[in-house]
């Protein structure tokens, strides 16, 4: 996999989660979290964190809340 098919994926979804590109790129979800690490750098994805929406109760998949979104 390559920067690219990141940008692309990011660009064309708006924001998606680590376990959803992840899934979707086949790929160790600490491996792309490195990848996109690059992009974050350059200051062209933005990590979020989660909302109001979120109560705390541990019950969500650590990956599914781990959400980035791409700042073009």
């Amino acid at each position: 996999m390559i920067l690219s098919e990141i940008r692309d994926y990011l660009q064309s979804n708006g924001n998606a989660s680590l376990r959803d590109m992840a899934y979707r790129f086949d790929i160790d979800p600490e491996a792309l979290r490195g990848m996109l690490g690059q992009w974050v750098a350059r200051g062209r994805v933005v990590r979020e964190t989660p909302g109001a929406q979120c109560g705390g109760c541990c019950k969500c998949d650590p990956l599914a809340l781990e959400v980035y979104r791409w700042r073009g």
